[in-house]
């Protein structure tokens, strides 16, 4: 059993880590991968696996399409995912490192870089495009953004302090000491790989408290996004399926009567295509004890162009589309 089977069956469960392995279109070198020693790219896919386990598990509209797709002889081409943090005009969230930093620390050892900037003025946001070195176009981008709380007004920075400010941090010693390995190129077994991946994976969640419905409302009231973080904390917001035709895709799924979106977003260099489904809605906990309905994570469709001055598949983001995209957690507000 290669290391990427090996370290998702292991945190998943072994039904579980077969189902979601069988679901995504791995490069086969990785997979092949074996020995005593488990590769940054290796730890970074089954990362991966584990992340799109528990994205469909959240959003049952991009289930139903993975079921069909795989019904259809055609498994998912994962091209990016996308989480949202918060970031104070200073120092960290809670015990949880401030903005991007919860997750460049986990990014940057396994293999990942920045590879742009994208302002999301409109949003009062900065995202930034993470990708792996070592198989940039068949490991998954993150595609990471900040939320600025400093570009909002004192009454909203006074609520996102409630909410955020009692944030923990999910990382204990041994998950920080295999990163740390890994970023000083030293060994990791395959058991340490293991016996880590599952509080890896735990990063990617909510971390504080529930808010109260009325620093929600507060939150909603200026920014969908925020109050989007304020239910769901650091999960990953979305997960991309990358296919050939993403407009001839988005209008079979809206004949199909599916969530899609109305228009496809195209980037400035018309290359990258990109379209999604809204997003689900999902029961949440708020303070008081009640639950209620807000928007959960959504699924997402690209098709990426070759760049002609590379010679290569265009892994750029853009501005607007994501801008576009983002919107999605809104749209059933």
């Amino acid at each position: 059993m290669g290391h990427v089977e090996a370290i998702a069956r292991a945190a998943l469960g072994d039904g579980r880590g077969r189902e979601t392995l069988a679901m995504l279109d791995i490069l086969e070198s990785l997979l092949a991968e074996r020995g005593g020693i488990v590769s940054r790219a290796a730890f970074a896919m089954a990362m991966n696996v584990g992340l799109f386990h528990d994205l469909i598990g959240r959003v049952p509209s991009g289930r139903a399409y993975v079921g069909d797709a795989l019904a259809q002889g055609r498994r998912i081409v994962f091209d990016h995912g996308a989480l949202r943090t918060i970031r104070f005009p200073d120092g960290p969230t809670g015990a949880l490192p401030g903005g991007e930093d919860a997750f460049t620390r986990i990014f940057l050892p396994l293999g990942y870089e920045m590879a742009a900037v994208y302002p999301l003025d409109r949003l009062r946001m900065t995202g930034r495009a993470y990708r792996h070195v070592d198989m940039p176009d068949s490991i998954p981008q993150f595609f990471l953004s900040e939320l600025h709380v400093d570009r909002f007004d004192e009454s909203f920075a006074q609520a996102a302090a409630r909410v955020f400010g009692g944030s923990r941090d999910p990382l204990d010693d041994r998950a920080k000491d295999v990163l740390r390995r890994y970023e000083a190129h030293e060994a990791v077994h395959l058991a340490d790989a293991i016996a880590v991946m599952p509080t890896i994976l735990s990063a990617f969640d909510r971390h504080h408290a529930p808010p109260s419905f009325e620093d929600y409302q507060l939150l909603l009231g200026q920014s969908n996004e925020a109050a989007w973080i304020a239910t769901e904390g650091n999960a990953f917001n979305h997960a991309t399926d990358r296919v050939a035709d993403v407009a001839a895709l988005a209008e079979r799924l809206k004949a199909e009567d599916r969530p899609m979106k109305e228009r496809l977003e195209i980037s400035s260099s018309g290359r990258v295509r990109q379209t999604a489904f809204r997003a689900d809605r999902v029961e949440r906990p708020f303070a008081d004890g009640t639950t209620r309905a807000v928007s959960g994570s959504f699924f997402e469709f690209i098709s990426r162009d070759i760049d002609p001055e590379t010679g290569t598949i265009d892994l750029a983001f853009d501005t607007g589309n994501a801008t576009g995209i983002f919107a999605m957690t809104g749209a059933a507000r």
